[in-house]
């Protein structure tokens, strides 16, 4: 039986959940509200579903494809995505995406908290909130929260007590690199090899420009990668294919359940006390290289719904 949800929620929810293909609930928690958000850049994805965790602390879902999973890469409308996320209150964001593996050692079912991100899109996304005569321009050297990444792995256990590795920076000795390709077919060989040389560790179509729009938002954002594949590189196998994929993501959805429930036991209190989720605060105000007399009221007003308070309306 369906239940019908309250469409408001009152209180500020400052943890936000995308989920990837495969993830498109948070099966451990009480969904309380589910939120239809309209934003100046439109509607997200999905309703928010909020949920809450056995101590009350409330917790926002948004599956990233949609419910029924029909945007692909490209169509994601991420900006209304994150922009929603923001307006309900989110400070940190942990983001699910399916991976292929471009490293013998990270095998199909492994998790992986990438630390950086080789763009390999192709520019027909839009992947700034700035845009029809303001200019801003946001710092993206480390496009990953170090802090929520740490908090994280601290659940590593839970995986690990099934057999399943994550791998992080502390267990590689190195930066672990995600290319972000446009899709939404999967890599040629050459192409595969070819980000190989680059040193990356694996690959997906959905990290950019969602994390870029995390930064400007100011929400500090971490992607969890569940390796499905080897992408097309290994020589003598057969080239990844949605079957594949969605074969390991069946296998991996309870591990992925029970990875994020041990997540939040560790975060909840951090995002509480303001340890996580509040690096970011202020980064934007000063951001803007547009003359403020020269920037319109229609795009002000779209800059209010993200950062109140930044940029006067006049």
């Amino acid at each position: 039986m369906t239940v019908t949800l309250p469409s408001t929620f009152d209180e500020p929810v400052l943890l936000g959940v995308i989920g990837g293909t495969g993830l498109y609930h948070l099966e451990s928690l009480t969904p309380v509200a589910r939120l239809t958000v309209s934003t100046p850049w439109g509607h997200p994805s999905s309703p928010i579903t909020i949920s809450r965790t056995k101590t009350g602390f409330p917790i926002a879902f948004l599956a990233r494809h949609g419910v029924h999973h029909q945007f692909n890469p490209t169509e994601v409308p991420s900006r209304a995505n994150i922009a929603a996320l923001k307006h309900i209150g989110v400070r940190a964001i942990i983001a699910f995406s399916a991976v292929g593996s471009l490293r013998e050692h990270i095998k199909p079912r492994d998790f992986v908290l990438p630390t950086q991100i080789i763009d390999r899109t192709k520019g027909i996304r839009p992947s700034t909130f700035f845009e029809d005569g303001m200019v801003g321009h946001v710092a993206f050297g480390d496009p990953f929260d170090e802090k929520l990444a740490a908090v994280i792995a601290k659940a590593a256990p839970v995986l690990e007590s099934n057999g399943v590795k994550l791998h992080t920076k502390a267990t590689e000795g190195n930066d672990l690199t995600l290319v972000c390709m446009e899709g939404p077919a999967f890599s040629t060989r050459a192409e595969s090899h070819m980000y190989r040389s680059f040193g990356a560790s694996v690959i997906n179509m959905s990290c950019i420009p969602e994390s870029k729009l995390a930064k400007e938002a100011e929400i500090c954002y971490q992607m969890i990668c569940m390796s499905t594949d080897y992408d097309a590189w290994r020589e003598g196998e057969e080239a990844v294919t949605v079957e594949t994929v969605v074969g390991h993501l069946k296998a991996n959805s309870q591990n992925a359940h029970n990875f994020t429930e041990a997540i939040l036991e560790h975060l909840e209190d951090e995002i509480k006390a303001g340890t996580v989720g509040r690096s970011l605060e202020g980064s934007m105000r000063y951001s803007v290289s547009t003359a403020p007399s020269q920037i319109s009221r229609s795009m002000l007003e779209k800059m209010h719904f993200l950062l109140p308070g930044y940029w006067a309306l006049e």
